[in-house]
């Protein structure tokens, strides 16, 4: 859950969502496999055979092409997944088939904590908080079940399994924004340690160990709430990882490097019938129409529904006619609001995909093709304002000096 990013607009107001167009280009995704786990015979386990090592991960693009000098870039669009844990009510399978659906390719920020049995809740040593401390619950033993399936699932078919840490700790004393950099480092152990351990810590011994090994898996995360950043990124670069997703209010640009790593922010888009702007997370949206409330009036449901679908549309269309700048979609695997939000992102996926360069990817997959390209023509784009089409056309901003 996190702030609610008001700011003034910027560009568009909603409008007829976009005509159909072509296919992507040919360093996409391939399609996507079945969920079936791959057949390896150098597949290895690792430790107590919680997680082990099947070799390169399905589902990846075969190359990462640098784009000529005044080519189109693609239009990159995130959908990422916050805690990423199967609670029982279905939202895990019904995004993998989605994605399956549409060549799509989605992070999912899992917490350590959903691959540990509360039973065992001691083992956790959350930083500035007490010994099993957690402001989320602990998951029961059959979701934990699901959740390890379901991730199991999600990596053979493409997708990324990065982390949104353990204890989500937002407010108070024992706040991630007061963590330090050491704190995150005890963090970011302990989450690894929840992953690659659950075997030994549910005693789960008869399930299938997760097909990847999570320490060279990891590259990036999400911080509770978008907070506690500035001390996280250097524990970030020097356990090498290459992005972080946790600036909240971004704009629509390109993005840039914050310690070496490169910084994907949630994004301000336009808020259908309102003066600001709203951040592109589904809690976000929720804050300023249910006023916090995860229940609100269920007449409204409908309207929500639409404005939310139209939101992250109006953010994809000014991107995809405008700058090109990747964008990023925050979500929640829960029925607020009657399920609004759900319903909201399957939405935008059917309207955003179809249209010619445009693709669906992971933020580990974003980062590939960034740092495939020439520094100096990312330097270009980031010139770029949100919607700002370059002035006499991508060629001539190649040649711009």
């Amino acid at each position: 859950m996190h702030g609610l990013g008001r700011r003034a607009v910027l560009g568009l107001g909603g409008a007829a969502l976009l005509g159909a167009a072509g296919c992507g280009s040919s360093d996409q995704v391939p399609p996507r496999p079945t969920g079936k786990p791959p057949e390896t015979s150098s597949s290895m386990k690792i430790g107590d055979g919680s997680t082990s090592d099947t070799g390169p991960q399905p589902g990846q693009p075969t190359a990462q092409v640098r784009l000529e000098a005044g080519e189109t870039p693609p239009q990159f669009v995130v959908f990422s997944w916050d805690g990423a844990g199967e609670i029982g009510n279905g939202l895990f399978p019904r995004f993998l088939k989605l994605a399956r659906d549409h060549g799509a390719s989605m992070t999912f920020f899992l917490s350590g904590l959903y691959l540990l049995s509360e039973s065992k809740k001691h083992l956790y040593r959350p930083p500035r908080n007490p010994v099993g401390a957690s402001d989320i619950g602990y998951l029961k033993d059959e979701n934990i079940r699901s959740t390890i399936r379901y991730i199991r699932e999600a990596w053979i078919d493409g997708h990324e399994i990065a982390t949104h840490f353990n204890g989500h700790f937002c407010g108070g004393p024992g706040s991630v924004v007061t963590w330090s950099t050491a704190d995150w480092h005890n963090e970011i152990s302990q989450a690894v340690s929840f992953v690659t351990n659950w075997r030994t810590n549910t005693g789960f011994t008869e399930i299938s160990p997760l097909p990847f090994d999570y320490r060279k898996e990891l590259v990036g995360g999400r911080t509770p709430c978008l907070l506690g950043q500035e001390s996280l990124l250097p524990a970030a670069a020097e356990l090498g990882w290459r992005y972080d997703a946790s600036s909240p209010g971004g704009l629509q640009i390109w993005p840039t490097k914050k310690h070496g790593v490169w910084d994907f922010p949630l994004q301000s888009l336009p808020f259908p019938g309102h003066s600001f702007e709203v951040l592109s997370m589904d809690y976000n949206i929720l804050a300023n129409q249910s006023n916090k409330t995860t229940r609100g009036a269920s007449s409204n449901y409908p309207a929500w529904r639409a404005q939310a679908t139209l939101t992250y549309l109006n953010g994809f269309r000014r991107a995809y006619q405008g700058n090109r700048a990747p964008l990023f979609i925050g979500n929640h695997f829960e029925e607020w609001n009657g399920g609004i939000y759900m319903d909201a992102v399957e939405e935008a996926i059917r309207g955003m995909t179809g249209h010619k360069d445009v693709r669906l990817v992971s933020f580990r997959q974003l980062t590939d093709w960034l740092d495939a390209q020439d520094p100096r023509m990312l330097e270009k784009f980031r010139t770029l304002a949100p919607g700002q089409i370059p002035e006499n056309g991508w060629r001539a901003l190649a040649q711009t000096p």
